[in-house]
């Protein structure tokens, strides 16, 4: 999420004709199509991060910009040319990085909350030991996952919180 990311077409030295074909999870389709001929642009519905990224005559790709979620979706390039019509799909999902918090709750048990991530994160603990995990989705299609460590003692307890998700690794510590 909000990074810049690059589709590309099937490559044909004799390209007549490149349209993409975007049909998002949420939201109305869109289109963009290109005629080499008429060197001539048409769009349809398509929100202003998206846009050609031209980097040869005959190497067109779709540039998305500040990826979000609403850019999830199945995105098709079709190509016409004198060798014949080709297309590519392609299955956008976007990754949102949970933000990771660590505190101690009223009990002096520590918790570990990774916020607002896509997908939900996993949490583990060090020491292993007894915790207990809650996940709330939000709106958006992120999941806040909050795990308390209960490891019961009547000492300090050091713990350390480990997040894992696709878009990252994370941990931090605390002693409660």
């Amino acid at each position: 999420i909000g990074s810049s990311f690059e589709l590309t077409c099937p490559h044909k030295s004799t390209i007549t004709l490149v349209e993409w074909k975007i049909n998002p999870k949420v939201g109305q389709p869109c289109t963009l199509a290109y005629r080499m001929d008429q060197k001539r642009i048409n769009t349809t519905n398509c929100s202003d991060s998206m846009n050609w990224k031209f980097r040869t005559d005959r190497d067109l790709a779709l540039e998305i910009q500040q990826v979000g979620i609403s850019h999830e979706g199945c995105y098709t390039c079709e190509v016409a040319a004198q060798e014949g019509n080709f297309h590519e799909t392609y299955q956008l999902t976007v990754l949102v990085p949970p933000r990771l918090m660590l505190y101690c709750d009223h009990h002096g048990n520590p918790m570990c909350e990774a916020a607002a991530g896509k997908p939900a994160a996993q949490i583990s603990w060090a020491p292993e030991g007894n915790s207990t995990c809650e996940e709330e989705g939000h709106d958006n299609g992120t999941v806040t996952v909050l795990s308390r460590f209960t490891e019961h003692s009547t000492s300090v307890i050091n713990a350390t919180c480990f997040v894992s998700h696709p878009a990252g690794n994370q941990s931090k510590s605390i002693a409660c």
